[in-house]
């Protein structure tokens, strides 16, 4: 795998990452990597979403599987079954009615009020 890695010119804290994922899962399940296969794969991304891992780290543990399995052993069947995890969608912060109204009343004079006022009425907020 390193071989591999150093092939396609991956940076040394790539290769690094990759290979510290894929000795994780080895450690995990107790077995050379390559005799796991794809329920060991979903399994092991189960455990990892169990214990809150962050969204990068999932996914940097993802892009390795698909890279050991895809480049180093060439199974071409098991990398596009990987799936990768979604980004985590965030809810904007909404203000109260009288977060906003104070808001609203710290412009200074009229035209500029107004045109706070409209900008957040037409929803224009950033």
């Amino acid at each position: 795998m390193i071989e591999d890695l150093t092939t396609r010119n991956l940076s040394p804290e790539t290769q690094r990452s990759y290979v510290h994922h894929v000795a994780k899962f080895r450690r995990f399940f107790g077995r050379s990597p390559d005799q796991l296969g794809y329920e060991e794969v979903r399994a092991y991304q189960a455990h990892l979403v169990g214990r809150r891992v962050s969204w990068g780290a999932l996914n940097q543990t993802v892009c390795a599987l698909r890279f050991f399995y895809g480049v180093t052993l060439g199974r071409s069947d098991l990398p596009e079954r990987i799936a990768y995890a979604r980004t985590p969608r965030k809810l904007p912060v909404v203000l109260s009615a009288d977060e906003v109204l104070g808001f609203l009343q710290t412009a200074k004079g009229t035209r500029n009020r107004v045109a706070l006022m409209a900008t957040y009425a037409a929803d224009l907020r950033a």
